[in-house]
């Protein structure tokens, strides 16, 4: 048979995912895309509690947090920038920008309550790394610049050596989870141009690499290399050119279900999904 895409060998995972299981979604906005589609389809997840996050580090903190589940006070409170007139914190994403710091911080300790509650139970977490550019304010990475600015941060790109450690210390500090690793296969030319936007996914792909080599337990699925590979035509890419589309995502989603979902629960998987199609019909009517 001719071959007309370059097929990327998934490994099947030994250890399915369940509608049982507790699942922890954290990193990038693709790690938001398929947290939808676990919701969607009936499983029990909390996706990105701090919002959107994009580095090894940022990851690292929002974990720490949630292992702690120490509240946030007006210590952590910062005003964002660009006139934007809203309190939010370097930990979270600007989604989580309020008027007032006592609306912010209501806010965010009761995702945050919930959050540890949930991570304290979870048995699967789902960590997608998106850039291996980190800013940093007073010495400290920050999930968000929150449009202050730029004079206000240092930016760097961390090492393999880092990443590495980074990883392998989070899953070495929680031997009760199983991790599933994933890099965001939106890429990000803009500034830095097309050569150290592959810099920033070749050190992530390298760090988590040798972090799973000494960590079996662990597994990695190739979201980045699906998209560069299998679906490397622009069709599947949104205008932006730079993001999936949504028909990219549905393809990803499929391949992760067969790899990694249990399938005796497929079937009630995919009826979960159309009650959800169904409930979002009569939402649009009303």
């Amino acid at each position: 048979m001719i071959k007309i895409f370059t097929e990327v060998e998934i490994p099947d995972y030994s250890r399915k995912l369940s509608l049982e299981d507790k699942v922890m979604v954290l990193g990038s906005c693709f790690a938001d895309s398929m947290g939808e589609r676990l919701l969607r389809h009936g499983y029990k997840a909390v996706v990105n509690p701090f919002g959107t996050l994009y580095n090894p580090y940022s990851i690292s903190e929002a974990v720490r947090r949630l292992d702690s589940g120490m509240p946030f006070t007006q210590e952590d409170c910062v005003e964002m920038g660009a006139g934007a007139g809203k309190i939010c914190s370097f930990s979270h994403h600007t989604s989580f920008a309020r008027d007032s710091v006592r609306e912010f911080l209501e806010n965010a300790n009761e995702r945050l309550r919930e959050a540890s509650a949930f991570w304290k139970e979870a048995g699967v977490v789902i960590v997608n790394y998106d850039s291996a550019f980190v800013w940093s304010h007073d010495g400290f990475p920050v999930a968000n610049c929150l449009k202050r600015p730029a004079g206000e941060f240092e930016r760097r790109r961390i090492t393999v050596e880092e990443c590495s450690r980074l990883t392998s210390e989070l899953i070495a500090a929680h031997p009760d989870k199983r991790f599933i690793f994933s890099i965001s296969p939106i890429r990000h030319p803009g500034g830095d141009g097309a050569h150290l936007s592959t810099l920033s996914k070749a050190t992530l792909q390298l760090g988590v690499d040798e972090a799973l080599s000494m960590a079996p337990e662990a597994s990695y699925f190739p979201s980045y290399e699906i998209l560069m590979d299998e679906l490397r035509d622009y069709r599947f890419y949104a205008d932006d050119m730079l993001h999936p589309s949504g028909k990219a995502l549905d393809i990803i989603w499929e391949k992760f279900s067969k790899a990694a979902l249990n399938a005796d629960e497929q079937q009630a998987a995919k009826e979960y999904e159309k009650q959800w199609r169904r409930s979002q019909h009569i939402e649009k009517k009303r």
